[in-house]
């Protein structure tokens, strides 16, 4: 599950914790990214060592690892992003968790259909982004792969591409809320405080 994390909040919690018992993971990843590149030129991005903390703060106790690959390897698509996992973790087996609004938007990431080749995908329901995920490019492509709901834990079995959409009762936390009720939020992951 990549992201920006600015910052991790319980509706990133709640979504990871259904998706792990939805799709009967060993845990959730959480991919903390340095820089998205559909997002450059936000202003409002805090410093990624206070998104990693606010991830790890977050993820606690729970069955989510918090994980700075992209950072580590210097990568900025998601493509790249799972090609360095795979390698780094060879005997894993990865699911690519996102949101429908991810994937009203699938078709401008760097080699989608690749991505879709690689791991099964779970999109998450969100409210107002349903009907865009399911009349996008990406969706007209991957439609021939969705599973239904009720087999989503056999998601290591699927032949790819393969989808999966799960529908959760949505959390109303969003990071932008958050940001605009406090732009100094970060300030309480400072590294003197963790």
């Amino acid at each position: 599950m990549g992201g920006s994390f600015n910052p991790a909040h319980r509706g990133h919690r709640r979504v990871a914790l259904q998706a792990h018992r939805a799709l009967g993971l060993d845990e959730v990843w959480w991919l903390v990214s340095p820089g998205n590149p559909l997002k450059d030129g936000a202003g409002d991005m805090a410093p990624y060592a206070a998104r990693v903390a606010s991830a790890r703060w977050m993820a606690r106790h729970a069955p989510i690892r918090v994980s700075t690959i992209e950072a580590e390897q210097g990568t900025r698509y998601t493509v790249d992003t799972l090609a360095a996992l795979r390698r780094r973790h060879p005997r894993h087996r990865f699911v690519w968790i996102m949101g429908a609004d991810n994937l009203a938007g699938f078709d401008r990431w760097k080699a989608w259909r690749r991505i879709a080749r690689m791991v099964p995908i779970a999109v998450i329901a969100r409210p107002g982004y349903e009907g865009a995920a399911l009349a996008s490019p990406a969706m007209g492509w991957l439609r021939r792969g969705v599973r239904p709901a009720g087999q989503a834990k056999r998601w290591d079995q699927w032949s790819l591409p393969a989808l999966v959409l799960l529908r959760f009762r949505p959390d109303p936390m969003s990071a932008t809320a958050i940001r605009r009720a406090d732009p100094a939020w970060h300030r309480r992951f400072d590294e003197d405080d963790s």
